[in-house]
């Protein structure tokens, strides 16, 4: 006699089954500041019946909009997007806990037939998800963390270049947050930082945007003008009116910080505008500078190259 119990596939497996072949891709789309990115995302998704993941360390937070260059839900052209404004300012946001997030939104538009796209400028962010880094589960020490947080990014890295030499060749010298999280791992544990193990998780594709050094140059420019007319500078004035006190402000960095530092009548307003101009375009170097390690991303110049290299990629 047939066993219906024994014998019926479980739902999932039905679902697996119902899904694309394609189901495990991810789309990722990367590049500097000011370099394109949030639009190519929308279109690709336009054609390919994508939506899109945000990969930004800043536009994870409410109300930092303009300053974040969050895109708009009319430049959304009705596609959607994640991981916008799932965090309070107030708080800080790990990148655990984004890549959780991130993973979660991943699987629901798979679970669609949907291509994901996963876009943005944070390097780390997209490195967590992409390789499924599993991080070392050390609480924070909030105490700990408030002391080193007093110390400036070169006294920081000079004292974990003394606790472990391996984990200050590869860290970000001038990033005081995972400068102090290396820190903390090693007084916690009384052991060197563990080299971060990966796992795979998607077939993925990562396609990065190229731009001239002028012509990116000029993208920055137009664009931090346009943002000031926006009011760029209001958006940071709400901030600090909700709570947020001016050193929390700084921690963002870029808009926020110089911002911060005019309204508190540290600095000029057109100083202002220009030490914003070189920070960016700095902040764009050190982009494109840790996208270049990845051997993994095809660097494309037009729409076009990208559009046949998603073509060949979700053939496969």
């Amino acid at each position: 006699m047939f066993n219906y119990k024994s014998e019926r596939p479980s739902i999932l497996a039905l679902k697996e089954n119902m899904l694309p072949k394609n189901h495990k891709k991810l789309l990722v789309i990367v590049g500097p500041n000011a370099s394109g990115k949030s639009d190519l995302a929308v279109k690709l998704a336009k054609k390919f019946n994508g939506e899109v993941v945000s990969a930004d360390s800043r536009q994870v937070y409410k109300g930092m909009d303009i300053g974040t260059g969050k895109i708009t839900k009319e430049e959304m052209q009705g596609i959607p997007h994640y991981l916008l404004d799932v965090a309070s300012p107030k708080r800080k946001f790990s990148v655990a806990q984004y890549q959780k997030k991130t993973i979660e939104a991943i699987k629901k538009i798979q679970r669609k037939g949907k291509l994901p796209i996963l876009c943005g400028g944070t390097g780390f962010y997209v490195q967590a998800v992409v390789d499924g880094l599993v991080f070392p589960k050390v609480k924070p020490d909030w105490k700990l963390r408030k002391t080193l947080e007093q110390k400036s990014a070169k006294e920081l890295y000079e004292y974990l270049k003394k606790l472990d030499p391996e984990r200050a060749k590869t860290i970000e010298k001038d990033n005081k947050r995972r400068l102090v999280r290396a820190i903390e791992i090693v007084l916690k544990t009384g052991k060197p930082v563990p080299k971060l193990k990966k796992q795979k998780l998607f077939d993925v594709l990562m396609i990065g945007i190229k731009r001239d050094k002028e012509e990116l140059k000029e993208r920055i420019r137009k664009r931090l003008l346009k943002r000031l007319k926006q009011g760029m500078i209001e958006e940071v004035k709400k901030l600090k009116e909700s709570g947020l006190s001016w050193k929390r402000l700084e921690e963002f960095g870029l808009e926020y910080r110089w911002i911060a530092r005019y309204l508190q009548g540290k600095i000029g307003y057109q100083e202002m505008i220009e030490k914003l101009q070189k920070d960016i375009e700095d902040f764009a170097k050190r982009q494109l500078t840790w996208f270049k390690r990845d051997k993994r991303i095809h660097w494309i110049k037009s729409f076009k190259e990208a559009k046949e290299l998603v073509e060949e990629f979700i053939k496969k």
